[in-house]
């Protein structure tokens, strides 16, 4: 009966803390008006070189094209030091300066495709055909960073 009490205590404990908690968006904190597309990979052992120039030649030429046209802030790649330790050993990183920047646009789309040419499309269809025996896509999120006061 004591530990039912002693449990009960507890989680009442528990549940009035979280009620306490006052942290109000645009009062405590703001939320940025840019936005970060993430991507994690899994490269396998002994194929980052690989997949790394394969991402110079689509990933990274068509995000300079599309910063060259405002379409993008820029771009990143990260590589864990540590290859083998977990879900994923590489980030794919693309910053956009707002959460309108993500929305689908003809006009933008058209720009792009201008600056890409067809050649390069033929080439990247090719060299992205080879991706999934090198690689495996873990997680795709979209992150705005929180700005607190």
């Amino acid at each position: 009966m004591k530990g039912l009490k002693l449990l009960i205590t507890i989680t009442m404990l528990m549940f009035s803390s979280l009620a306490l908690a006052d942290y109000e968006v645009y009062k405590d904190y703001d939320l940025s008006e840019s936005v970060s597309s993430v991507t994690t990979v899994k490269v396998d052992a002994n194929m980052m070189d690989v997949y790394l120039e394969g991402l110079g030649e689509t990933w990274v030429k068509s995000n300079k094209i599309a910063m060259e046209l405002g379409q993008i802030k820029d771009f990143h790649i990260y590589a864990s030091e540590l290859p083998q330790s977990g879900e994923f050993n590489l980030v794919l990183v693309v910053n956009f300066d707002k959460g309108a920047d993500l929305e689908p646009s003809k006009e933008k789309y058209q720009a792009f495709m201008k600056k890409w040419s067809e050649k390069q499309e033929k080439k990247t269809r090719k060299i992205v055909k080879t991706y999934p025996d090198i690689r495996q896509l873990t997680g795709e999120y979209r992150l705005r960073e929180i700005l607190m006061k």
